[in-house]
């Protein structure tokens, strides 16, 4: 722990935040094509089948993976 001398000189420096999908940009929906559309089971406490679409985005991005499940 730092003493309060260190925190008068130096101070906080609060930690950068990340986002979780940077293929996106901040954009809510992108245009894509699915290569691969297929369900997987998560990790150990929770069971579900989690549908998932492999997506390659027409913009420069690749490889990212788009999780939705249908409403119908």
């Amino acid at each position: 722990m730092p003493t309060v001398n260190q925190l008068v000189r130096k101070g906080r420096v609060a930690p950068k935040s990340r986002t979780k999908t940077p293929a996106l940009r901040g954009a809510p929906q992108k245009r894509g094509v699915c290569t691969r559309v297929y369900t997987h089971t998560p990790k150990k406490p929770n069971s579900a089948l989690r549908k998932v679409a492999r997506v390659r985005p027409t913009s420069p991005e690749r490889g990212t993976t788009c999780k939705s499940t249908p409403s119908s």
